[in-house]
């Protein structure tokens, strides 16, 4: 390839770049702090934005929106158990990474028609995609990782809502991700992707730090820093609490 062949081919993957980039992304979070306390039973998050664009809208393609929120990741054993000699034991393990505590996806459409696996692959939007289980040494890993978006999903931990994102004259967007009851402190990030063609020409990500307040944050950090105080602390509360039931029961018989 001549040296003049070889800058006509820079100058146009810069054009492409520079027309893919055309289109960004301007986000908003209705909350960017969610409060655990012990009456916390869930909260939902509104993400909602705008597409902001150098260049009209390109005719003849179409534009979706995929928003992603995930919470920690951490390492989970998952077991299998076997009959033996008439009891159920555990026969088998393995260690998965890195799993999402958490991981919701909203999508304008259905999530196979809007998105390439190769973009799914680099981005790790999709649930299965956002595990990782490598140097597993059983036989079938699949069937772990499985079993494990299998029970989070029946504790809406990992949600999948293909069309919940509302997207007005590919310009506006909004949707609203439901956070769970029982979450786990730290930080959780909001991406949003702009897809257009399968392909993604632009991420948004936003944090969202989640933690326990008032009483139960200062009980947790005691319990953490000062384990003495906070053992004789719940002794003498569960003396306390022995000692009016007796009282009342005794007031009762009486």
């Amino acid at each position: 390839m001549t040296g003049r062949a070889v800058v006509l081919a820079a100058v146009i993957l810069a054009f492409l770049s520079a027309a893919v980039r055309a289109e960004k992304i301007v986000l908003g979070l209705s909350a960017i702090e969610v409060g655990i306390t012990a009456t916390f039973d869930g909260s939902d998050i509104l993400v909602f934005g705008a597409i902001k664009r150098d260049q009209p809208v390109p005719e003849g393609s179409s534009l979706d929106v995929i928003v992603a929120v995930t919470g920690p990741l951490t390492p989970v054993i998952m077991r299998k158990k076997a009959r033996r000699f008439g009891i159920w034991l555990n026969s088998e393990a393995a260690l998965i990474d890195a799993a999402p505590s958490f991981h919701a996806i909203a999508t304008t459409g259905h999530l196979p028609d809007i998105l390439r696996d190769t973009e799914d692959l680099r981005h790790s939007i999709t649930i299965p995609r956002a595990i990782r289980s490598i140097g597993n040494d059983v036989t079938d890993s699949t069937a772990f990782t499985d079993a494990l978006i299998r029970i989070r999903r029946s504790e809406g931990l990992y949600t999948l809502l293909e069309g919940a994102v509302d997207l007005t004259e590919q310009t506006l967007f909004r949707t609203r991700i439901a956070l769970p009851a029982n979450l786990i402190e730290g930080r959780y990030d909001a991406r949003i992707f702009l897809v257009r063609d399968g392909e993604v020409i632009d991420v948004y990500e936003a944090p969202i730090t989640v933690r326990k307040v008032g009483v139960e944050r200062w009980l947790f950090n005691l319990a953490r820093d000062r384990p003495l105080p906070y053992g004789l602390l719940t002794l003498s509360f569960a003396v306390l609490l022995g000692w009016l039931a007796s009282a009342v029961f005794q007031r009762l018989r009486r």
